[in-house]
């Protein structure tokens, strides 16, 4: 009898289990750049904690188009999973994950080297979870059907 090999870890399905709770964790970073951008003040909690409470109009504009590139991953990462939310090509999501896996790290590394207590000791250990999560993702292979038809 032959011995079967090991197959590699791109040649797993998708992890779907693991997409629904890394895109969880990016809608919490969305809903909180949501809120920075509607005037919460949480700024000591943001961009290196340097402007409590409430952020300047410019900066919020930043955090604007955050809360949307956010959304847009949370959304990346469900296909990737096999949850068809919106038609995007194989290869974009394939890409889109490893993008979202340097985004992660250089958030990792930028909040624990953060000043502000709030990054240092909450957002960098929960953004650490989420690039374990997305490095995860990447490497399992696509799903060969949406997640939804194998109910």
């Amino acid at each position: 009898m032959p011995a079967q090999t090991k197959p590699h870890t791109h040649d797993q399905p998708v992890r779907p289990r693991v997409a629904v709770v890394l895109a969880a964790g990016l809608l919490i970073v969305t809903a909180f750049q949501a809120a920075l951008t509607l005037g919460a003040p949480l700024g000591a909690a943001a961009l290196g904690g340097t402007t409590p409470g409430q952020l300047p109009n410019t900066v919020r504009l930043v955090t604007g188009f955050q809360t949307v590139m956010w959304l847009f991953a949370a959304l990346l990462v469900l296909a990737r999973g096999g949850y068809a939310a919106v038609p995007l090509p194989k290869a974009f999501i394939r890409v889109g994950a490893w993008v979202l896996v340097a985004l992660l790290v250089l958030g990792v590394l930028m909040n624990f080297a953060s000043s502000s207590p709030w990054e240092h000791f909450g957002w960098g250990p929960f953004t650490l979870v989420l690039f374990i999560l997305s490095v995860v993702l990447a490497r399992s292979g696509l799903p060969a059907r949406p997640a939804a038809a194998r109910r």
